[in-house]
């Protein structure tokens, strides 16, 4: 059984999404299977993009030496 992309290191999360993709170009599992991996992948991207929002703002919290301060929902440049 897979793990639960939440559970998953970002670099494993990044392995198997490369994974998906390599089935999902060669075109060879059938429909039904395809569009289950498509939703895992789907799923996958979201965990890493959290991942990846949470440590940014880590590190923008560190730069500024504020070690106290409390991680929030990430608000991107805009």
């Amino acid at each position: 059984m897979a793990k639960k992309p939440e559970n998953l290191s970002f670099e494993e999360s990044v392995q198997e999404l490369e994974q998906i993709v390599a089935q999902l170009e060669q075109g060879e599992i059938p429909l039904e299977q395809a569009l289950k991996q498509f939703e895992r992948g789907i799923t996958l991207v979201r965990a890493s993009q959290s991942k990846l929002d949470h440590a940014e703002q880590q590190v923008a919290i560190l730069s500024r030496n504020d070690l106290d301060a409390p991680l929030l929902p990430f608000q991107g440049e805009e």
